[in-house]
């Protein structure tokens, strides 16, 4: 039997509801927080690596217009990265120095927050690392740049 807010019940505070209804518990396992690429490979654990390169181009659409698209490797949506659950992953983003803008990567598998995740501007280069502790199917998009951004990504 869940619950849910009752918008209309403005004399009660949205927090005190949450917290009315039990609260609110997010759990980050050590594993989600772990982003030092160093530390993770030397785990023992198989890593994976990906080279990604965050690039502007015109896509071709119907109608004989065209769409200006961020993507990774010159791909929309970016490439399929595949891993075995408890693997390393270690991805690596380029930015073009003569790149329009920056791009970061929101990485929905590493269960983390973004912010981890700090974009890189033209002629620049992050890494970013995560243990796949989590089986299934994610999605990744630009992050930590313009909202924007994220959208030509996911086009």
């Amino acid at each position: 039997a869940g619950q849910s807010l009752d918008i209309n019940k403005m004399d009660v505070d949205v927090i005190e509801q949450i917290h009315q209804m039990g609260g609110l518990q997010l759990v980050m396992p050590q594993a989600f927080a772990e982003t030092d690429c160093g530390a993770l490979a030397d785990t023992g654990r198989n890593v994976v690596e990906f080279n990604l390169t965050g690039e502007s181009v015109e896509l071709p659409m119907m109608g004989g217009k065209t769409f200006n698209a961020m993507t990774f490797s010159g791909q929309v949506p970016g490439p399929t990265l595949r891993v075995t659950q408890g693997d390393v992953v270690q991805m690596t983003l380029s930015i073009p120095a003569d790149e329009v803008t920056g791009h970061g990567n929101d990485m929905h598998a590493s269960q983390m927050t973004a912010l981890a995740f700090d974009s890189a501007n033209p002629g620049e280069t992050s890494q970013y690392c995560y243990i796949a502790e989590s089986a299934g199917v994610f999605k990744y998009h630009c992050s930590g740049v313009h909202l924007i951004g994220m959208d030509q990504h996911v086009f």
